[in-house]
């Protein structure tokens, strides 16, 4: 196996993390770096852990030269697009200067391979159903925003230097480690599936659809949930594909089919067996109707193939993991 060094940002966080157990069950030599403000240290199963900001250029560039780091795997920043609304600047400085600040030190040190956290976000609103690559970016929230900032200075970096990149632009992650060792433990968390098996568990008194009346067929929002270890197979997937001299490339993360919220929720109460209380809410900000990959540039270029497109399957990892959040508070 590579032993060369690989720094992942973000890496004590939900994706991250993920990313990070996969790396280390194959005998990577991972070093972590996560200032712990949404992350959790407990949740770093394999590798060197440091704490510290990815836009600390001085502890960046100290960490990539006593690792002899040769990759970067780069999830660290803020995910919730409402709050992004609320607060741009928070947005742009976290997902896109520090973006910067890492890229630099990066140049610097000579990286050859970089992986980054995007998102579905940077399409807004797409004229189509099934979105490619080469669809126009077009953000609606700061989220988004920031996100296609930094491709392009990864993109525009990549021309002068020497390193090659992927993209990874996720849709919809949910689910957790199907051995309940990690999942999503963010407090205050916006993605469906933990909302809704957080009210079947007790956390939450009820679960709110936002918005009824989207162009879809049932009037509620229609996206492409992933399961995170599929994700998280994609990075390796990645890395695997730039230490095979492969192109600098842009690639979407989904399965290729979407269920509107109600759908979800229809499937969360049928497989959990619980009523969830439901509440009809309005649309909210930068919120599309409908986000659904087209994945068939990612499975031809680098050879990825899902484990666990399963909606149930999704729910019931996802439940598991939020049944032992619940334990550990009781």
């Amino acid at each position: 196996m590579n032993k060369a060094g690989i720094l992942v940002t973000g890496g004590a966080g939900y994706i991250g993390s993920h990313v990070v157990k996969q790396l280390g069950e194959r005998g990577e030599r991972v070093v972590v770096l996560d200032n712990l403000c949404t992350g959790f240290r407990d949740s770093v199963l394999c590798g060197e852990f440091v704490e510290g900001d990815s836009g600390d250029m001085a502890l960046v560039e100290r960490v990539l030269r006593e690792h002899a780091i040769q990759s970067v795997l780069h999830f660290a920043a803020h995910i919730w697009v409402p709050e992004s609304v609320a607060d741009p600047l928070k947005y742009y400085r976290n997902n896109t200067v520090n973006t910067r600040n890492l890229l630099e030190c990066c140049a610097r040190a000579g990286i050859e391979h970089f992986v980054f956290s995007s998102t579905a976000a940077v399409y807004g609103t797409p004229a189509v159903d099934l979105i490619p690559e080469q669809t126009p970016t077009a953000p609606i929230n700061p989220y988004g925003s920031s996100k296609l900032m930094s491709e392009w200075m990864l993109r525009d970096l990549a021309r002068i230097d020497p390193m090659r990149y992927v993209i990874l632009r996720y849709f919809n992650v949910a689910g957790a480690d199907p051995g309940g060792r990690i999942g999503q433990s963010t407090p205050e968390c916006t993605h469906l599936i933990k909302i809704a098996c957080e009210a079947v568990t007790g956390k939450r008194s009820q679960v709110h659809v936002f918005g009824t009346d989207y162009p879809t067929p049932d009037g509620s929002g229609v996206r492409d949930y992933i399961h995170v270890e599929d994700l998280a197979g994609a990075h390796l997937k990645a890395l695997d594909y730039l230490r095979g001299d492969g192109a600098s490339t842009v690639l979407n993360c989904g399965y290729g089919h979407g269920y509107s919220v109600r759908e979800v929720l229809d499937a969360v109460q049928r497989v959990t067996g619980t009523r969830l209380d439901i509440v009809e809410s309005p649309r909210r900000p930068g919120d599309p109707p409908t986000l659904v990959a087209d994945s068939s540039r990612i499975r031809a270029a680098i050879g990825w193939e899902p484990r666990y497109d399963d909606l149930d399957f999704i729910i019931e990892t996802a439940l598991g993991w939020e049944r032992k959040l619940r334990a550990r508070e009781r």
